[in-house]
C-alpha cells in the first residue's frame, strides 16, 4: 500500500463556481427574452436583449452578488458573439470574480470553450493570472483534458512547465487527472519536462500517473523517456511503485515487460536490444528451415510430431526470453524474407535443374521489379507529413482561431494540419498523405508516394509465385512422377510428390499459400482503386469522414480512377501529378464542410 501522503490528491479544487443549472438548448428555442435581466440574457445567449440593455445604460463591468461579471457568464456558456460585443463595449477581460477569484479566461479554460478562449486571448486577456487555488489557465485545461486549449496556450508562448502553487506542472496534472492519450502526449511533444517534481511529495509526472493507475499516461511517459529511477520524498521510485503491479490487467503487457527488463529479471545478454533484434529477425529463417528438415527426414511420424512439439516449445521459450514486444512489428517482414530466401535456394539446388529456359527468364526478369518495388515500398517515403517546430506552433494558433481542432483536420500527435485523405498511423507514429494502410509485411505505411510501388510489388510477387509453382510441377514430373506405374489415379501424384521430396512440397505449400493471399490482396486493391476510387482506410472507415456522407467525391469512373492513381491523363503522361495529396485540404467546393468537433453548447450554465 502507498502511504496516505502519496495516495492523496495533490490538491482539492471545486469543479466550478457559482452553482449551475443545466438548461437544454431545445428549452430556449421559442424563449421570450424580453423580460430577462442582463445576466440571464447573457447566460441564455440573447444578444439582442443584451444589446438593448447595455445601450440603455447597463454597465458591462458591473459584477453580480457573487462578484461575477457578464463576461464570466458569457465565457462559461461559450457565447462568442456576446463575448465579442462585451469586449467591444469595454468589458474588462481580466476581471476577477466568483469564489475562486477567477477570470473569464479561467472559466472558459475549465469548460474547454476554445472559441471563447481564443477571443479573450486576442483581446488581451492574461493567461498567466492565478485563481485563489494558484492555478493558471494551462493547469485547468490540463486537469480537464482540454487539449486544444493547452496547445493554443503553449503556441502563444506559455511555458509548458509552468508550475502551480505546489509546483505541479500541466504534465503532472494531465498524467494524474486525464485517463487518455492527450493532452499528456501533446505536452511532451511541445517540450514539457517529465523529470520535474512537485514540492509537496517530490513526485514526477510518472509518479502521479502510477498513483492514478493511468496506464495510458504511464505508457506515454515511458515511451518518451521518463525515468523510472527518480525517487520522491518517501524514497519511492516509479519502478518500485510499479513493481507490485507487474502482470496486472490495468498495467498492460508492454509496461510490464519494460519493468521486468529494468529490474534485471533476465540475464544481461538477454536484455541487450541488439541481441533481441537479431534473435527476432533470424528466428523465422531458422524455424522455416527446421520445419522443412523435419518433413524431409526419414523419422517415424510420431518422432516427427515430437520434433515439432520440441520446436514449438523452443520458439515459445525464445519468445519469452529473447524476443522484445516492442520489436514485434519486424516479425512479419522477417517471415516474408525468410520464405523468399529459402524459395530462391530451393530454385538453385532443386527446381532450376529441371526448369524450362523460359521459367529462368521469367524468374530473373520478374525478380528485378519485385525487389525494386519491395525496397521502394519498404524504405521509400509513403508521403509523411512533416513541419518545423515553428510551423507547428503557427498551425496550432491558426486552427485554434479559425474553428478549433477538428479531429480530421489537425493531428494532436504530429501537430500538423492533416490534408484530406491523410491519417495518423499508430504503428509508425506519423501522419501519411493519402493513407491506404500499414502493411506489416513491408513494415511501412502505404500512402501517396509508395502506393504504386506496393501495387507493383503485389503483381510481381504473384507472378513469381506462379513461376515457382510451374517449376515445381516440372521438378515433380522428372523426379517423382516419371517412374509411376499407374498414371490413371490423380491422387497418387500428390502422395508421390510429398513422399518423393518433402522439402519441395513444403516450399510448394508456402508458395501456394502466398499466391492465395497475394492474389486476394491484389484483387482487393484493384477493386478499391478502379471501381471504388477509395483507399483501404476510407473503405473501412467511410462513416467517420464527412466528405463521404454525400457520396464519394473521389470516384470518377474506373479508367479515370486508375489514371488518377497513376498520376496520368487518359491522353498521355501529365507534366505534373494530378493531385498533391500533401497539400490538398479541401475535397470539392460542392461538398459542404461540416465541423467534426462541435463546441460544447448543448447545455448552458446559469
Amino acid at each position: 500500500m502507498y502511504p496516505l501522503s502519496i495516495r492523496a490528491c495533490p490538491g482539492d479544487y471545486n469543479e466550478e463556481e457559482p452553482k449551475r443549472v443545466d438548461v437544454p438548448t431545445t428549452a430556449r428555442s421559442n424563449q421570450d427574452y424580453s423580460n430577462f435581466d442582463i445576466i440571464k440574457a447573457t447566460q441564455y445567449g440573447a444578444l439582442e436583449r443584451v444589446t438593448e440593455l447595455i445601450e440603455a445604460g447597463a454597465d458591462v463591468n458591473e459584477p453580480d452578488s457573487e462578484t461575477v461579471t457578464l463576461l464570466h457568464w458569457a465565457a462559461i456558456n461559450n457565447r462568442t458573439e456576446i463575448v465579442k460585443y462585451l469586449i467591444a463595449k469595454g468589458a474588462n477581460v481580466d476581471a476577477i470574480g466568483g469564489e475562486l477569484a477567477s477570470t473569464p479566461l479561467h472559466w472558459a479554460a475549465r469548460q474547454g470553450h476554445l472559441a471563447t478562449f481564443s477571443i479573450l486571448i486576442r483581446a488581451g486577456a492574461d493567461p498567466s493570472l492565478r485563481d485563489s487555488e494558484g492555478f493558471a489557465c494551462i493547469h485547468l485545461a490540463a486537469q480537464f483534458g482540454h487539449t486544444g486549449i493547452v496547445a493554443y496556450l503553449v503556441a502563444k508562448g506559455v511555458n509548458p512547465n509552468d508550475p502551480d502553487r505546489s509546483s505541479m506542472t500541466p504534465l503532472m496534472w494531465s498524467a494524474f487527472k486525464v485517463n487518455g492519450l492527450d493532452p499528456t502526449r501533446l505536452l511532451l511533444v511541445l517540450g514539457a519536462s517529465h523529470s520535474l517534481t512537485d514540492i509537496i511529495h517530490g513526485n514526477t509526472a510518472l509518479h502521479w500517473a502510477i498513483i492514478a493507475k493511468n496506464n495510458t499516461a504511464i505508457h506515454t511517459l515511458i515511451t518518451h523517456g521518463a525515468s523510472l529511477e527518480i525517487a520522491n520524498f518517501q524514497n519511492e521510485t516509479p519502478l518500485t511503485l510499479l513493481g507490485p503491479h507487474i502482470g496486472a490487467a490495468w498495467l498492460g503487457s508492454k509496461i510490464s515487460h519494460e519493468i521486468r527488463e529494468r529490474q534485471g529479471r533476465s540475464r544481461a545478454w538477454c536484455r541487450d536490444k541488439r541481441i533481441r533484434w537479431y534473435c527476432m529477425v533470424s528466428t523465422p529463417f531458422i524455424v522455416f528451415y527446421l520445419i522443412g528438415l523435419i518433413f524431409q527426414s526419414n523419422l517415424d511420424y510420431l518422432i516427427k510430431l515430437g520434433a515439432f512439439l520440441v520446436l514449438y516449445i523452443a520458439v515459445y521459450v525464445a519468445k519469452n526470453y529473447l524476443f522484445d514486444e516492442r520489436l514485434f512489428h519486424i516479425l512479419p517482414m522477417s517471415i516474408y524474407l525468410a520464405t523468399k530466401m529459402w524459395i530462391y535456394i530451393t530454385w538453385i539446388f532443386w527446381l532450376g535443374v529441371h526448369a524450362a529456359w523460359y521459367l529462368w527468364v521469367l524468374l530473373a526478369g520478374g525478380s528485378v521489379p519485385l525487389w525494386i518495388c519491395f525496397i521502394q515500398s519498404w524504405r521509400g517515403d509513403p508521403g509523411v507529413i512533416s513541419a518545423t517546430h515553428e510551423d507547428k506552433l503557427n498551425t496550432i494558433v491558426a486552427v485554434a482561431e479559425t474553428g478549433g481542432f477538428e479531429p480530421q483536420g489537425f493531428c494532436t500527435s504530429c501537430l500538423v494540419r492533416r490534408p484530406i485523405r491523410s491519417k495518423h498511423c499508430s504503428s509508425c507514429d506519423r501522419c501519411v498523405a493519402r493513407f491506404d494502410h500499414h502493411c506489416p509485411w513491408i513494415n511501412n505505411c502505404i500512402g501517396a508516394y509508395n502506393h504504386k510501388y506496393f501495387l507493383g510489388f503485389l503483381i510481381s510477387l504473384l507472378g513469381l509465385c506462379f513461376v515457382i509453382l510451374a517449376a515445381t510441377i516440372q521438378y515433380w514430373k522428372f523426379e517423382c512422377w516419371s517412374n509411376m506405374a499407374d498414371e490413371k489415379h490423380p491422387d497418387n501424384y500428390f502422395v508421390a510428390a510429398a513422399t518423393c521430396d518433402a522439402w519441395v512440397m513444403w516450399i510448394a505449400a508456402n508458395t501456394g499459400l502466398h499466391s492465395l493471399w497475394v492474389g486476394a490482396l491484389l484483387m482487393c486493391q484493384l477493386y478499391q482503386i478502379m471501381v471504388l476510387g477509395m483507399t483501404t482506410n476510407e473503405r473501412m472507415n467511410a462513416g467517420r469522414y464527412e466528405h463521404f456522407k454525400h457520396g464519394n467525391p473521389f470516384h470518377r469512373g474506373a479508367l479515370q480512377n486508375l489514371a488518377d492513381f497513376c498520376n496520368i491523363s487518359l491522353c498521355g503522361i501529365q507534366g505534373k501529378p494530378s493531385s498533391d495529396w500533401l497539400n490538398s485540404f479541401d475535397v470539392k467546393k460542392s461538398v459542404e464542410k461540416v465541423p467534426l468537433l462541435n463546441t460544447k453548447d448543448t447545455f448552458q450554465y446559469v
